[in-house]
């Protein structure tokens, strides 16, 4: 896949009129795509730049910090396109040193249609079919725990919610999934692989968005179960479907549940995975709420205490108000 590119000099442009707080007051504006708890994907309105999503990483402090975290970007592309069977969209990556002499990465992606979006998607396909699409999707990260099965050395983890997920040529006039169905996976930003037992992300380069105050229980507490917790497909389908209640689909839940298990009985059987329970996705996303809703809450905080107080420079785009049920 040839790779995507953009004028630099242009998106260092966009760079230094950004407004992280109001993307879209920026001097060029930036219209937000989707919001994650630690990331905004949004495109920007300038020339050159139409047909892309740009996911902005102000993670980096120096450019030498960066050379190996796009030899991982690069080689989970790769690993999941060439040895996994599961195709992300056509990428690319820009960087360069903003006027504060920070260092930018930009990964930047083919901007796919709104509505092929899993988590738009499920609100134009008709009710009965949502099972089918989950379904078509454990298939798809079924490969994944296929592929750590026969490759000695190499073990690679996916975030499989479903808003990472686009349906090829998906028409919501008429929306329908079937066996037919291809998909791509959009959330190759954080490159989750273990060569050999160690882990090929440094995992440190995500807590420098955390609050600074915050950094030593995240460590402690958290870090570990987020960093493994892609890499057990059973978390990963309690994670998928626990999903249906922030995208406001809860009354799926109990037939996605059903989809899973049998999904797991069935083709899945020699993982000998242990079925999911109603109550084990109630409580994973009601943890996984505080957890996230908390954390929000003192970047927030942070935001305020460098931009107010201290008068510093605050580089991430924080999300908006995420509705959860």
């Amino acid at each position: 896949m040839d790779e995507l590119r953009v004028d630099v000099e242009k998106l260092e442009e966009f760079e230094r009129g950004l407004d992280p707080r109001y993307p879209e007051r920026s001097r060029i504006p930036a219209r937000v795509l989707g919001y994650g708890e630690i990331s905004t994907v949004f495109e920007i309105q300038g020339e050159g730049m139409e047909g892309y999503a740009f996911k902005r990483l102000p993670i980096f402090k120096h450019r030498d910090e960066i050379e190996p975290y796009l030899a991982s970007y690069e080689e989970y592309n790769r690993i999941l396109e060439e040895e996994v069977g599961i195709s992300p969209p056509a990428y690319g990556h820009a960087e360069f040193v903003s006027s504060s002499g920070r260092p930018v990465f930009y990964i930047i992606q083919e901007q796919l249609p709104s509505p092929s979006i899993g988590n738009q998607a499920i609100h134009h396909l008709p009710d009965d079919e949502v099972p089918t699409l989950v379904r078509l999707i454990l298939g798809e990260l079924k490969k994944i725990w296929d592929f750590n099965r026969e490759r000695e050395g190499l073990e690679v983890a996916i975030d499989g919610q479903i808003s990472n997920w686009s349906i090829v040529s998906f028409d919501p006039g008429s929306a329908h999934v079937d066996e037919n169905t291809r998909f791509l996976y959009m959330d190759t930003s954080t490159p989750l692989f273990r060569v050999d037992g160690t882990e090929q992300l440094d995992p440190e380069l995500f807590l420098r968005s955390a609050p600074s105050f915050m950094v030593w229980i995240i460590r402690l507490l958290f870090l570990e179960d987020v960093m493994t917790r892609y890499y057990d497909f059973r978390q990963v389908t309690i994670d998928l479907i626990a999903n249906f209640y922030k995208e406001q689909r809860a009354e799926l839940i109990p037939a996605l549940i059903d989809v899973a298990n049998a999904f797991f009985a069935d083709k899945a059987a020699y993982l000998g995975i242990e079925p999911i329970r109603e109550k084990d996705v109630v409580s994973y996303y009601r943890e996984d709420r505080l957890i996230w809703s908390l954390y929000l809450s003192m970047r927030k905080l942070d935001r305020f205490l460098h931009t107010r107080l201290l008068r510093h420079e605050y580089p991430y785009i924080l999300p908006g108000k995420i509705k959860r049920k």
